[in-house]
């Protein structure tokens, strides 16, 4: 059964900060530590490649000590918004009736709210009273790829329907600010937030780039490389500086046994549709592929545009792609990684 990624969409939240204007907050977050820590945490801000970034909350509100309930019932209030507004976005691109959807899968680790947010959706657009609901947490940056692996598993079996992937994050609800880590400091100057959401069908004479294969990969004993703390305080970051090294070691057994099975090699890719975890990662992955004359240019550009999102980067590296309408026989490959540790792969054709 043929799956087709339709549509996809992003929307972006109310509140947009340049990087330089957030040093001055962070700066005087910082002002009781002492000089060398202050200054270093600064560089981290300017060095990690992230130019921009957005948020559901002003500046001011993410540098004012709110509480664990204050922060997520801004995050519950704003994800609903965003979370109508980008499949109402998506469903225009493709002309679908709202109606039309037989499933829906809602992604995002960066917040609690039960019920989740999918039931919202169903009630704002008047989604169909049968339609299926699948709410993924946990599962991090990663989880914007594992949404349509899911949804692909659904449309496979079923013939002529219609799913929605929507992925919102909002990692700025999880910034502490009583954690001086370096784990968090380091999170604090990559992460932006953003909402995306890919239209999937198994109709057969949809247009879009259909899906060839996907599959996870787990990395063994790396269950403390990347995830939250649920602290009295929110969800507090852990993140282990070695995940680029990790990346690094592990790639050859990520992409090459992958793309064997359907008889490809990573030069017949013609278009690299990675997740931007950060500065490292990215560059990481540059170094394994620059080499063989591939680029990962549309990464580099949204984690400058946007910083790391979470589930929903991913999604918007795969929007720019599609804009720029491949060649029928043009291949693309997903991938992203998240807690667990673990890897999870989508092989593309247009």
């Amino acid at each position: 059964m043929k799956v087709t990624i339709a549509s996809v969409a992003k929307e972006l939240p109310q509140y947009k900060r340049e990087t330089k204007e957030i040093i001055p907050y962070v700066s005087q977050w910082l002002s009781g530590q002492n000089d060398r820590f202050r200054r270093k945490v600064i560089k981290i801000f300017e060095n990690a490649a992230v130019d921009s970034r957005y948020g559901i909350m002003s500046i001011e509100e993410v540098f004012t000590a709110t509480s664990f309930q204050e922060k997520n019932d801004i995050y519950v209030r704003e994800v609903k918004k965003l979370g109508t507004a980008v499949l109402k976005k998506a469903l225009s691109k493709v002309d679908w009736d709202p109606k039309s959807l037989d499933y829906i899968i809602t992604v995002s680790c960066t917040g609690i709210m039960i019920p989740s947010l999918d039931a919202f959706i169903i009630n704002d657009l008047d989604l169909r009273q049968d339609i299926m609901r699948l709410p993924v947490t946990e599962m991090g940056c990663a989880a914007g790829v594992s949404g349509i692996m899911y949804a692909r598993n659904f449309l496979q079996a079923n013939p002529d329907k219609r799913a929605a992937v929507i992925a919102i994050e909002s990692p700025t609800a999880t910034f502490q600010l009583d954690d001086y880590s370096m784990t968090n400091m380091v999170s604090a100057a990559i992460f932006g937030d953003g909402a995306a959401c890919a239209l999937l069908t198994s109709e057969e004479d949809a247009r879009g780039p259909k899906i060839v294969g996907d599959e996870m990969y787990h990395f063994y004993d790396a269950t403390t490389m990347m995830g939250f703390e649920l602290t009295n305080n929110g969800l507090q970051m852990v993140l282990d500086p070695e995940v680029p090294e990790k990346i690094a070691a592990h790639f050859p057994k990520v992409i090459h046994p992958f793309l064997k099975k359907y008889h490809k090699t990573i030069e017949d890719i013609d278009h690299l549709v990675f997740h931007p975890g950060g500065k490292k990662i990215v560059q990481t992955v540059e170094a394994l592929f620059g080499h063989l004359g591939k680029n990962i240019d549309d990464t580099k550009a949204v984690l400058q545009e946007y910083g790391n999102m979470s589930s929903a980067t991913v999604l918007y590296v795969l929007e720019r792609c599609m804009e720029r309408k491949p060649a029928k026989g043009e291949t693309g490959l997903m991938l992203s990684f998240g807690p667990g540790f673990s890897a999870q792969r989508i092989l593309l054709e247009w």
